[in-house]
């Protein structure tokens, strides 16, 4: 289920970003706007970004195999690191140098009203874009903050493409009031400054997904919430005496690894440990489905073996 509401989200990004595109590029050729050519620019990176999100779901879901017993779902976690950086060198880079000649040879901006029906149609079309990502990561967001909320998150599709559309959103407003005042005062000057504002707002939102896609590419822990209700119905277990560790790590988005270290009664028999074993494994992933594998030490097992073999050796 949370995979669909990614590929939604991707795809309502990717159709959007196509349209508004094509026409961002035509306007730039017809008006000869700096502003407008880094919005198309930007456009063309965020499309390319949404082909590589979709990529890395698809080689995501394949199978474990000898070479990656643990499967691929961190795949997901590589490209959406790309994707980063590909808004810093490439959308980031180009609107900066484009702004950076205009601001040197400044021209004037012809036929301004073509720009702002471009810019216009293109805050609608990012806007339902905008809107379709907002309401999926709310969906996942809870009672946390949205800062909080996207630090939480494990699935980096969904706010990967809300802050690209919000930086398209950003990047459009400065455009129209860039256009309208390099216009409006006949400082054909502020269409290059414009750009370099585009710049650095995409190189911000490229540094804040880089950040958060190698958060989650090194290892990233399962929520608090999780880990305390795997240590609660552990507790619950009148044969164990304590959880010595409760190590966790996303391996994709829905798929979590789980190894327990725990401390059983002393009297209890190899049978007797791996029936309550057996039993908390299936307790645990039937509360919390996105753990897809367990492994769980048993220190009282362990003492034994270790002190057989120190009586044997002596």
């Amino acid at each position: 289920m949370a995979a669909a509401n990614s590929k939604k989200v991707i795809f309502a990004a990717l159709f959007g970003n196509g349209l508004i595109a094509i026409t961002k590029f035509a306007a730039s050729m017809y008006t000869g706007s700096s502003a407008m050519l880094s919005e198309a620019i930007h456009s063309v990176v965020d499309t390319g970004n949404q082909g590589l999100l979709l990529y890395g779901m698809k080689k995501a879901k394949k199978p474990a195999d000898e070479a990656h017993p643990f499967g691929y779902g961190m795949e997901l976690y590589f490209w959406s690191f790309v994707v980063a950086i590909l808004i810093f060198a490439v959308g980031s880079g180009i609107a900066f140098y484009e702004g950076i000649h205009k601001v040197m040879n400044p021209e004037p901006v012809s036929s301004v009203f073509i720009n702002y029906i471009v810019l216009g149609a293109a805050i609608i079309f990012e806007g339902v874009a905008w809107y379709i990502a907002f309401k999926e990561f709310n969906k996942t967001r809870g009672s946390r903050g949205y800062l909080k909320a996207v630090r939480m998150s494990k699935d980096p599709a969904i706010f990967t493409v809300l802050f690209e559309d919000t930086a398209a959103m950003l990047g459009l407003i400065v455009a129209f009031i860039g256009i309208f005042l390099s216009d409006y005062l006949n400082m054909p000057i502020l269409d290059g400054f414009v750009s370099i504002v585009i710049a650095i707002i995409l190189a911000i939102t490229a540094c804040f997904l880089a950040y958060e896609s190698k958060g989650l590419l090194i290892g990233e822990g399962a929520s608090t919430e999780t880990v305390q209700g795997i240590r609660e119905m552990v507790n619950n277990h009148e044969q164990v005496n304590a959880i010595d560790e409760v190590l966790t790590m996303h391996l994709g988005p829905q798929d979590i690894l789980l190894t327990l270290s725990i401390d059983f009664h002393d009297d209890l028999k190899a049978h007797e440990v791996e029936d309550i074993i057996a039993q908390m494994d299936k307790d645990i992933k039937e509360r919390f489905p996105a753990i897809k594998r367990i492994f769980i030490e048993a220190e009282a097992i362990l003492r034994d073996l270790a002190k057989r073999k120190a009586q044997e050796a002596s």
